[in-house]
Parts: structure tokens; sequence; C-alpha cells
């Protein structure tokens, strides 16, 4: 065996990895799963900070969610925690949709985690998008807790996020599925 054959084996004799991410090599660029696992930390890292207090932006989200941060509102708080520790889930997911590990967690859970991630993302912030022009165009009203304040930070900034992470999530997913299908066919 070669060294190089030995290097893409990934310590396995004779049949090498079986992993799609591992097996495919560099064909396919694993930047936006990169970006997911970034988009999530990022976006963790704010939770993080409301949930320890915080005050920062709280103005940009609504009334509705304004009012218990910065009540301290016990309930809030741990909402805030847990949507915090959940984005770091999301990265550690994105992280698998590069290179297929943790192993023991089967690829097609890899999958259904990462399409599930990308579903849930991109139609969360298409139907706030839709939503937030509805009420620009004057078919909706402002709810209460989103506030006329608010909307201009949801239209540039709360959407504009929650798009990209689906996006990046879709992209990443695609990729993961792409080089599955491969490793499926060569099997």
């Amino acid at each position: 065996m070669t060294r190089s054959t030995a290097a893409s084996t990934d310590g396995q004799r004779g049949g090498g990895s079986t992993d799609p991410a591992r097996r495919a090599g560099g064909r396919a660029a694993p930047w936006a799963a990169y970006g997911a696992c970034v988009w999530s930390v990022l976006f963790a890292a704010l939770s993080f900070y409301w949930a320890a207090g915080g005050r920062v932006g709280t103005g940009t989200i609504g009334p509705a969610v304004e009012g218990p941060a910065l009540a301290r509102e016990p309930a809030f708080v741990a909402l805030l925690w847990a949507t915090a520790v959940l984005k770091l889930v999301a990265a550690a997911l994105a992280l698998a949709l590069v290179d297929g590990r943790p192993r023991w967690l089967p690829r097609w859970m890899r999958l259904l985690a990462g399409w599930g991630a990308a579903a849930l993302l991109s139609l969360y912030g298409v139907a706030n998008l839709a939503q937030h022009l509805l009420i620009v165009a004057g078919v909706v009203e402002v709810p209460a807790g989103l506030g006329r304040a608010a909307l201009p930070w949801h239209l540039l900034l709360w959407d504009p996020v929650w798009l990209s992470g689906g996006l990046l999530f879709t992209l990443a997913a695609i990729r993961y599925s792409r080089l599955s299908i491969r490793t499926l066919r060569h099997k």
C-alpha cells in the first residue's frame, strides 16, 4: 500500500472510508457547511449574551421579546439559554456535514438533521420576510409583539440572518447528499 493510498483509507485497510465526505476527497468544497457552523456559533453567542443579561440589540427584536428579556423573566432567560445550546448543536451538525463525524451517527441521521435544519431555518426566514413585506405593503397590521420600531430591523437584519442560515444549511445538505449518493453508487 502506498503512502497516498494509506492516507486516503482513513486508517481502514482495503476498502477505505465508508463516509461520503471522506471518500469523495476534495471534489466538493465544504464552504457552506463551514459557513453554517460559523453562522450557528455567532448566533449562539448572541443568545448566550442575551441570556447572561446583555441588553445591546434587544430593541431590534420587538416588545414581545424585549420586555421579558429586560425584565429577566426566568422562563424567558431559560429559553434563551436553551436556544443558545440548540444553536451550538446546529454548529456541530454543520461540521458533521463536512466530514461525516461522529462516525457512530448514521449517515441517514446526519442527512435528516441537515435537511431538517435547512427546511426549518428557510421556512422561518421566508415566513417572517413574507409577513414583514405584507406589513410594509399595508396588507397586514403590525403585530403588537413586533412593533413599528422593530420592523425595519427585521427586514434588514433578522430576516436575512434567518434566510442566510437556511441557505447555508441547504447548500451543506445538498453537498452531503450528493457525496452520500456517490458513495452508495461506488459500493
